[in-house]
């Protein structure tokens, strides 16, 4: 395809190979990387314009860089279950799952119902794209009903015994951001929380314990 070969030119053309290695300490990894920028790529995306064909093709590059520049084209409107599992399924690094999430995902009416079905999965990113979705869906969605959010936190506690750091961190990002979202969901949040802090499993104690020190404050507001 010698448009995804000009668009595959330009990303190699803004390389940073020099900046690998700091990126990787912060866990950004994955075979190919090119080591653009977040703002970089956003900027590109803006002067390609939507094009959800390129962003199918390029995220089947399996380059992280690539990949969260086809979370920026893709039309949200157009992606299908199979296209958002497939997607789910080649992620290799916790920047390209929680872009995709941050940029395509949330904004499609399917969205919602992958959450349940992303969460129940053994994959690691599979998994932690259920709860980076859940997150981005507390801030982003603003009409969302409080009790639809309330219903999926027995999600979060069924998931609050998995200790790898990628899915843990994810888990504890969604409950915190349910617990800011309203008044409401507030006092959910914490008793949760405090479950959470209570359970025999190092990932629980420390998801509910860090949970509570942004949480908590907030229900003295």
């Amino acid at each position: 395809m010698a448009e995804l070969k000009q668009v595959l030119q330009l990303l190699k053309r803004q390389a940073r190979p020099e900046q690998l290695g700091a990126m990787a300490k912060f866990g950004l990894t994955g075979d190919a990387r090119l080591g653009l920028s977040v703002p970089a790529l956003r900027a590109m995306a803006k002067q390609l314009g939507m094009d959800h064909a390129m962003a199918l093709a390029l995220w089947d590059t399996a380059i992280p860089d690539a990949q969260i520049l086809a979370a920026l084209l893709a039309d949200p409107k157009q992606l299908s279950v199979s296209e958002m599992n497939h997607w789910t399924e080649g992620m290799r690094s916790w920047d390209v799952c929680d872009q995709a999430c941050l940029n395509a995902f949330r904004r499609s009416p399917l969205a919602w119902a992958r959450i349940p079905v992303w969460a129940r999965s053994d994959a690691e990113f599979v998994k932690r794209a259920a709860f980076s979705l859940l997150a981005v869906l507390a801030v982003h969605d603003k009409k969302r009903a409080d009790a639809d959010f309330i219903a999926l936190l027995p999600l979060i506690a069924a998931a609050a015994d998995d200790e790898r750091n990628f899915v843990k961190k994810s888990v504890n990002w969604a409950l915190r951001q349910i617990g800011k979202r309203s008044k409401v969901l507030l006092p959910e949040a914490i008793n949760l929380a405090e479950q959470l802090r209570e359970r025999p499993e190092k990932a629980a104690r420390w998801i509910g314990a860090d949970a509570l020190r942004e949480l908590r404050p907030r229900s003295s507001l």
